[in-house]
């Protein structure tokens, strides 16, 4: 009855993200995110990108987004970004900086 919801993005709803974007490259690089461990580099990033971009710490437990569960909201969020699969990527690229220097 109620979607899954984390407290941040779950690397697990990955995967089920192939769809929220058009193009083969988005699959074949969602798939390729999809077979790596959630500790993989490049699932963190991800992730963290996702966390920023969906505004994950402003989400609260009885709010809308919360209600709608993280894959709703990670598919949203990707829905409606300007920028692209270009843009979407060089978030990416940003967090994983980020990750290697922090």
């Amino acid at each position: 009855m109620y979607p899954e919801s984390e407290i941040l993005f779950p690397a697990s709803c990955i995967a089920e993200l192939r769809s929220a974007r058009g193009g083969e490259g988005w699959a074949e690089w969602i798939d390729g995110l999809a077979r790596l461990p959630e500790t993989h580099e490049d699932v963190l990033a991800f992730s963290l990108m996702m966390i920023r971009t969906a505004n994950c710490l402003t989400c609260a437990p009885d709010s809308h987004r919360a209600n709608l569960g993280c894959l709703a909201c990670a598919r949203r969020t990707l829905t409606g970004l300007k920028g692209g699969d270009i843009g979407i990527r060089r978030g990416v690229e940003r967090a994983r900086k980020e990750l290697r220097e922090g």
